[in-house]
């Protein structure tokens, strides 16, 4: 009996990830909160449309491993740009585009609670500068506001 316990236990293991913090990086904005990971998704998805953004893509693992018998904690990736950023880019730089949409990223601590993390838009376009200059610089700027005004609509 305590073979089987203890291989089930092996096996439950391997099949549960545990939930890791985002470790603070360069160029990354993280920010922890009290809210449970559903409720922020739902914030952030409404304070990107009040700040006149649009979720362009959505992405996560949670459910599909799930649907494998693996649980891991709950995380999308969420890409939000809009088209009047698009067309200016493109202005500056062809290149730069590859990194549009830019991404939110909301994970599952392992007390409930989930966390907003984001790559600035300033260091996601920075490899591009010298090719889209002053322009794509103050783009860059621009983003960088609009995301920061974003991420706090959405953890308040």
């Amino acid at each position: 009996m305590q073979r089987l316990v203890t291989a089930l236990l092996v096996i439950f293991w391997a099949v549960t990830a545990q939930a890791q913090s985002i470790a603070p990086r360069d160029g990354w904005v993280i920010l922890q909160t009290g809210k449970t990971h559903a409720a922020l998704l739902a914030d952030l998805k409404k304070a990107v449309k009040a700040n006149k953004m649009g979720v362009v893509t959505q992405a996560g693992p949670t459910g599909a491993a799930r649907n494998r018998g693996i649980t891991i904690p709950e995380n999308r990736v969420i890409g939000v740009f809009n088209n009047d950023f698009a067309v200016k880019v493109l202005a500056t730089s062809t290149a730069a585009m590859i990194e549009a949409p830019i991404r939110f990223y909301v994970t599952e601590e392992a007390d409930g609670t989930a966390t907003l993390s984001y790559k600035t838009p300033g260091s996601v376009f920075a490899p591009y500068l010298d090719e889209g200059g002053d322009a794509l610089k103050d783009l860059s700027d621009q983003l960088d506001n609009k995301f920061s005004a974003i991420a706090a609509a959405a953890t308040q």
